[in-house]
């Protein structure tokens, strides 16, 4: 990740921070000062019923009190009562180690001896990471068996030919339908049962708890009320497959931006080769036209002329010869960055040689022998990019 963008982050997660602040302030400020007003009122009427007891003494009496209830005390269960709960049975012991693997820490109940601190401590670090590789093979299973369930409701949607991008659509939604069914709205309705609290307390709950929260003002099975000692239990590895969904959904949602991903950088490569290649040709086009390095246009090639006529020779004589043809001038060379021209010269005057021959009636050397002594040579093709030699020039 780039600097500017880890930048760019950060600077969105403290704004984030910092406007859940505020909003939480507006809310939770006013109903903590009522609070320790009722507070106040409620301490003062207690020493005007009560004379014999001082200001400190009680300020005293409400501290251990408070300290108490943080240690898991229940103020409605004394000495004298027949009452067997209590927060550290087998049930809620369980409950509170399953509490730390996961990370939840609901904090309604803490270690109070240094022996549980350190072994917490070692719990811990060897209980942390067993537990995801745990969630991680729960939730590839759940994955699956839910991936597979909506497979079949694919099939039939694309029996009844809808397009695929539409099908795609629908899974994931139902994907998300079902979890949501099964790990939120399901035990929201059986906490409001089973604990008594409103639907928004049991939703609160749940999803306080299936993101690791974990406050600890609501906690299942913390009540004096709840005496089964399997119910704790059973929250928890409702827990476990809450977590599990919930890890899933986060897989499938960042397989699905990487694919998207890689999908987006192919798009844009594309569209970046067909921009550079249109620019190429354009420029290529461009400075044919108007550039000042344009190549210059091919020489046409010159017709053949028709052969010399030959002289006159008188009836029954010998045979005089033939003059040698006048060699025409040699045309300066024209500079090309091309080697055409040059060649096309050669094969034109090589032709017109030919011609000359024919059209005499000079005897034909025959094939496999040399030519009549000093005939005027030809001009060869060019070697590399110099000029082409001229025609009479020894090579």
């Amino acid at each position: 990740m780039r600097s500017t963008t880890l930048l760019a982050l950060l600077a969105l997660v403290l704004l984030y921070l910092v406007s859940g602040a505020l909003v939480f302030q507006a809310l939770e400020q006013p109903h903590e000062q009522q609070a320790q007003r009722e507070l106040g009122e409620v301490r003062e009427k207690f020493l005007r019923a009560h004379p014999c007891v001082s200001d400190q003494d009680l300020g005293l009496f409400i501290k251990e009190v408070a300290d108490a209830l943080g240690g898991g005390a229940d103020p409605d269960t004394n000495s004298t009562s027949n009452s067997n709960h209590s927060a550290w049975d087998l049930g809620s012991a369980f409950f509170f180690s399953g509490t730390i693997i996961t990370t939840i820490g609901y904090g309604n109940a803490a270690l109070r001896t240094d022996a549980g601190r350190l072994f917490c401590i070692f719990y811990a670090l060897v209980g942390i990471p067993l537990f995801g590789i745990l969630l991680a093979g729960v939730g590839d299973r759940l994955g699956s068996s839910l991936r597979r369930g909506i497979g079949h409701i694919e099939a039939i949607f694309l029996k009844w030919h809808v397009p695929p991008e539409l099908v795609r659509i629908l899974s994931a939604v139902l994907f998300l339908l079902i979890g949501c069914l099964l790990f939120v709205l399901t035990p929201t309705f059986v906490f409001c049962y089973v604990e008594g609290w409103s639907k928004l307390e049991a939703i609160y709950f749940v999803v306080v708890t299936l993101t690791t929260v974990g406050f600890g003002d609501y906690v299942a099975g913390a009540s004096p009320n709840q005496n089964s000692a399997a119910y704790q239990p059973l929250v928890w590895f409702w827990i476990l497959l809450g977590l599990a969904y919930f890890a899933s959904v986060l897989t499938t949602i960042g397989n699905w931006l990487r694919v998207v991903s890689r999908r987006t950088r192919a798009e844009m490569g594309g569209l970046t080769a067909q921009a550079a290649s249109w620019t190429g040709t354009v420029t290529a086009r461009v400075t044919q036209r108007v550039g000042p390095t344009a190549p210059p246009p091919l020489e046409k090639e010159r017709p053949l002329l028709p052969p010399p006529p030959c002289p006159a020779q008188p009836a029954g004589g010998p045979l005089s010869p033939a003059l040698p043809a006048k060699a025409e001038p040699p045309t300066p060379p024209t500079a090309s960055a091309l080697d055409y021209p040059s060649e096309n010269l050669a094969f034109i005057d090589e032709s017109s040689d030919t011609q000359s021959e024919r059209g005499c009636a000079l005897p034909r050397a025959p094939r496999g022998r040399r030519r009549p002594p000093n005939p005027p040579r030809k001009p060869v093709r060019p070697r590399g990019p110099g000029r082409p030699r001229e025609k009479g020039v020894p090579v």
